[in-house]
């Protein structure tokens, strides 16, 4: 009976460790053909590295000869480089049959010759095996944890010039063989230092958990360890907007699945209904869907209108009233709600509406108390790396919370505060909205070419990317700290 006991338990575990797990809000693919855009990056970042190598002065003595070389250089380098996906374990950058040209000073002295002048060399059969291992750090960053490195020369050669190069030839293969030995191990150090250092430098400007402004936050931290295969690399990301003010105020968690399918692009961002919801959320509990319409704001067609309707209340309450100004009062009463489906995304908004009169020197009267429905049109696009939408009024309804009777003396009033929000308020939350928020990609990285797709619960933005610099500038601009990203 033990013995089956534990069995249960151990069958049972899985099951409870993905009910625990907390699902993506937002998720990010990049795939063989992003890869292929990184290579050519990735390569003349390396060609530089290894460029940038220092190699000793050497000094020694063999039988007769006394030699010393000084002022070595990397004058080219001609790689054959590839970046491919390292399953598990996160991307290999291999060099495979390549070739590094050196030139150096050298003073060599025979009995009593002595000569001095240039030597250039050229190690061929360079072989170099790097994988980049990929893991999220203690605040949810993506970060190299490690650097395998194994590089290799096959041969190495060097051509004396000057009145005695033919005579020194022969000692060649025995300087060669030491530079080709410093080469050798100079290679994967200074390999290692590049991305252990300067690449996690430029991974540290990526938003984590940073403001989009003085009401919201946004949450971008992994929730676990990059999933790499032969064809992909995928990112599982929190996801999730917090109000600034109170920060543990937060959606459960309710975000589906995210699947991503397709791999024509160079990389993919999906986005959960549960990112939007908090977004909406966040923002209702900062106080932001609230908006007074009265005096220059409002209308003239729209507060006669209201003047008329509400002329036998104003008249019961105080006939003195009649000139006073008439104010709306728009307050959404619960956080909005996104609807996402193959057809297209939706937003709806529940709002009260009261009607005011504003008597000079006294509290505002108020004179009638609506319930306003309606739904926004959501239409999601990617302009470089900020996410925007823009939102179009569609359907709309307003009644009365007092009576029936009151809701229908209400129809006149549904065109023109439709009008007014149409007029009014959709074009202020559009010119916020258009800013966009910032999706967790290095600055100078850009997406181009973007295509939305709709499905049911969530969008994928299929995108190709853009280099607005070399990664050398990303990483410079980093380390000198000119960088908005946290």
């Amino acid at each position: 009976m033990e013995l089956f006991g534990r069995a249960i338990i151990i069958f049972l575990l899985p099951l409870v460790a993905n009910m625990t797990e907390i699902p993506p809000g937002c998720k990010i693919r990049i795939t063989s053909r992003g890869l292929d855009m990184l290579k050519h990056e990735t390569q003349k970042f390396v060609e530089e590295e290894l460029g940038n190598i220092t190699m000793p002065e050497m000094h020694g003595k063999e039988g007769s000869f006394q030699y010393s070389i000084t002022d070595v250089n990397i004058a080219e380098l001609n790689l054959i480089a590839d970046l491919s996906f390292q399953p598990t374990s996160g991307l290999l950058f291999e060099v495979q049959n390549s070739s590094i040209a050196l030139n150096f000073q050298r003073r060599i002295l025979y009995w009593f010759f002595y000569d001095e002048g240039a030597i250039n060399a050229s190690a061929d059969g360079v072989n170099i095996h790097t994988t980049l291992h990929l893991t999220k750090d203690v605040v949810g960053r993506l970060k190299i944890a490690n650097v395998s490195c194994d590089a290799s020369i096959a041969k190495m050669k060097a051509k004396f010039g000057g009145t005695f190069g033919r005579v020194y030839d022969f000692i060649a293969t025995f300087l060669t063989t030491g530079m080709r030995f410093v080469l050798n191990q100079k290679i994967c150090p200074s390999l290692k230092h590049a991305a252990l250092v300067l690449v996690n430098q430029l991974l540290e400007t990526i938003p984590v958990r940073t403001e989009v402004d003085k009401y919201v936050g946004i949450d971008y931290s992994l929730l676990s360890d990059p999933v790499v295969t032969g064809s992909s690399l995928d990112m599982h990301f929190k996801g999730m907007f917090y109000d600034l003010h109170n920060e543990n105020d937060t959606l459960v968690n309710d975000a589906v699945n995210l699947v991503v399918r397709e791999y024509d692009r160079m990389i993919y961002l999906a986005l959960s209904e549960y990112f939007f919801d908090t977004g909406l959320y966040s923002y209702f509990k900062g106080g932001v869907f609230r908006m007074h319409v009265a005096n220059e704001r409002m209308p003239k067609d729209l507060e006669m209108l209201l003047r008329t309707t509400y002329f036998g209340a104003i008249m019961m309450l105080n006939p003195a009233l009649m000139d006073a100004p008439i104010s709306l009062e728009l307050e959404v009463t619960s956080a909005p709600k996104s609807t996402i489906k193959t057809s297209g995304a939706t937003v709806a908004v529940h709002s009260g509406v009261r009607v005011l009169v504003l008597p000079p020197g006294k509290a505002p009267v108020q004179l009638s108390s609506m319930t306003m429905e309606s739904k926004f049109i959501a239409k999601v696009s990617m302009k470089g790396k900020r996410l925007a939408i823009h939102l179009d009024l569609r359907r709309f309804k307003i009644f009365s919370t007092q009576s029936a009777l009151e809701s229908l003396a209400l129809i006149p009033l549904q065109a023109p505060i439709k009008t007014l929000l149409q007029i009014t308020v959709v074009p202020l939350i559009n010119n916020y909205t258009k800013k966009g928020v910032q999706i967790p990609l290095p600055d100078g990285i850009d997406f181009i070419e973007e295509v939305v797709e709709y499905n049911n619960g969530y969008i994928i933005v299929g995108a190709n990317l853009y280099f607005k610099s070399g990664l050398r500038e990303m990483i410079e601009k980093s380390l000198s700290g000119d960088n908005n990203s946290i």
